[in-house]
Order: structure tokens, then C-alpha cells, then sequence
């Protein structure tokens, strides 16, 4: 059984994030949960920088508390995709982003990868005291709903999304009813870190 844990980047992973991004962009992929690392793909130290800026900042109209993390597969420690959490939400966020987007690199796909990593996600929220999340993403994101629904995800709404223009669900999941509902699915595959 293949195993995942989530780390934070850190200079041993420049080659892999690199690598990330250019396959998303080989593959004319929209990049997300990646925690703006596409804007610092020529510049990993700086994007490291920024992302222990936001660890603790306050939340402002531009910026919130988060985490952004890396998933990786355990038996050849291969970056498979990331996420970013939001720890708190700004007007903005609750609109339109919520607390956590997610990815996987698109020749890992279609292999349940993204349900770990949300469930990761959700203990990382867990242990900061969130108990609902809310997480949107796109109407032909079927993959991206699915994920959220397969981890207890409810349907708020659906709406256009003044940033884009498109067509957005809505989803908020109950953080420890997530957990408790699907341990024995996920335990076993993830390591904690």
C-alpha cells in the first residue's frame, strides 16, 4: 500500500517544485493549492520567504494565516501534489477561495491521490482548531467536487465567481465528522510528520 505525508517546501525540494510547475504547464494544466510557487518558479528561495511571511501574519485584505505544503509519496519520495490552507479567511476568501485549495500534478491523476491530501489538509485544519472549512472550486472541476464530496463535503451553493467569471460550487465539510467518517480509509496510507 503506498503511503503519503505532507511536508513544508524547503531547498531540498527546489528540483521537484520546479518540475511541478513546468508539468502543469506541459500539460496546459490550471495550477492550484500550489501557494503562488508558479509566480516563484525562477526564484524558490524568495518563495520560501513568502511562504513563512503568511505562516502567522494577520489577516489583512491580501493575505491570511496558512500553510502551504507539499504532498509526497513515500517509497520514492516524489512530489504528487500540494495544498494550501488557509488558517483564517479575509472577505475575499470566504467569497471566493475558502480555507483550502488543493492540486495533484497531472501525470498522478485519477488515483484517489487528491482525497489523501484533503484529508491531510483537514487534520492539519483539525489541529488548528477549525472545525468547518469551506473549499470552492470550479462547476467542471468534476474531479475537484468529487473530492470534497467523497470527504463529507456539502453543497452550499454555486455562484459566479467575480475573480474569474465562472461558474463555482461551494462546499463546506465538517472538519472532525471528515476525519472520524473516513480513518480507516486514510490512516493507513499517510504518515504524520
Amino acid at each position: 500500500m503506498e503511503r503519503f505525508y505532507h511536508i513544508r517546501p524547503n531547498e531540498s525540494l527546489e528540483q521537484q517544485a520546479i518540475e511541478y510547475i513546468e508539468e502543469h504547464q506541459e500539460y496546459n494544466s490550471q495550477i492550484n493549492g500550489c501557494g503562488g510557487l508558479d509566480h516563484y518558479a525562477n526564484n524558490y528561495r524568495s518563495w520560501l520567504e513568502r511562504l513563512e511571511e503568511y505562516r502567522n501574519c494577520p489577516v489583512e485584505e491580501n493575505r491570511v494565516p496558512g500553510e502551504t505544503l507539499m504532498l509526497i509519496r513515500e517509497r520514492d519520495n516524489r512530489l504528487i501534489g500540494m495544498c494550501n490552507i488557509r488558517y483564517e479567511l479575509n472577505e475575499r476568501l470566504r467569497t471566493s477561495g475558502g480555507h483550502i485549495g488543493y492540486g495533484i500534478r497531472p501525470t498522478e491523476r485519477r488515483n484517489g491521490y487528491n482525497e489523501i491530501n484533503l484529508y491531510l489538509a483537514l487534520i492539519h485544519c483539525h489541529e488548528r482548531g477549525l472545525n468547518m472549512v469551506l473549499l470552492d472550486c470550479n462547476d467542471d472541476n468534476i474531479a475537484s467536487y468529487r473530492t470534497m464530496e467523497a470527504l463529507g463535503g456539502i453543497l452550499i451553493d454555486t455562484y459566479i465567481d467575480p475573480y474569474d467569471g465562472e461558474l463555482t460550487r461551494r462546499y463546506a465539510i465538517n472538519v472532525e465528522e471528515a476525519l472520524n467518517n473516513h480513518q480507516e480509509q486514510f490512516e493507513p496510507r499517510i504518515i504524520r510528520r
